[in-house]
């Protein structure tokens, strides 16, 4: 078993308040440019039906509990009004947005020595992706990393955070296993698969070559 730093919840909290902001940055763009207007004041009444309060008094623990439910009312909403809207083609469209949205959001000069470091020893900037990766995915859900060398990462997640929530399938479908690494291999050169089994489910990570 590798050591991964924990990830503290003030920390969590501000991540996942983070991603709420960064969505709605190329969601909501995305609708007007394709649909208009109308769409966009139809997708923000459906959140907003769902949003709770964040507790002011709260522990970081419970304002990201309820951030994080927010940010799954958010996610979860949006795949199927795209279905409904644009038919499988618009999500594909979809998709391509929030990788080329994610791809922008992580294009910090921080990345250049790993770029850098990927021309001469591949398997290191592999290796230090990986556990960079294995501390920032932390606010997602709970994992371990069982393995994790210059040539092949593990992540094991016994009880994935998301598929807790009612009527997530498309966040792990088309969010988790297609647009990250998709993400993952333009950006990084991660080859990045999951195997699911019901609410569990194991990542490999390989470098590209």
């Amino acid at each position: 078993m590798v050591a991964v730093k924990e990830m503290p919840y003030s920390e969590k909290y501000a991540k996942v308040a983070e991603n709420i902001k960064f969505d709605e940055s190329f969601i909501l763009p995305f609708l007007k440019k394709n649909l208009g207007d109308q769409a966009v004041s139809e997708l923000k009444g459906i959140w907003q039906k769902g949003f709770k309060p964040i507790p002011e008094g709260g522990s970081f623990e419970e304002k990201y509990e309820v951030t994080y439910g927010n940010w799954i009312w958010m996610a979860k909403n949006i795949y199927p009004f795209v279905r409904k809207e644009m038919g499988e083609d618009g999500l594909k469209k979809f998709e391509h947005t929030e990788v080329e949205a994610l791809i922008k959001k992580n294009a910090s000069p921080a990345l250049l020595p790993l770029k850098f470091i990927r021309l001469f020893s591949p398997g290191t900037a592999f290796a230090m992706t990986c556990k960079q990766m294995g501390y920032q995915f932390q606010w997602i859900t709970p994992f371990s990393v069982p393995e994790l060398t210059r040539h092949r990462a593990v992540l094991d997640i016994p009880r994935c955070k998301i598929l807790d929530f009612s009527d997530t399938d498309d966040m792990c479908l088309l969010g988790c296993q297609s647009t990250y690494p998709m993400w993952m291999a333009e950006q990084f050169k991660v080859r990045m698969k999951w195997n699911r089994q019901g609410n569990s489910c194991t990542g490999i990570l390989t470098p590209l070559s």
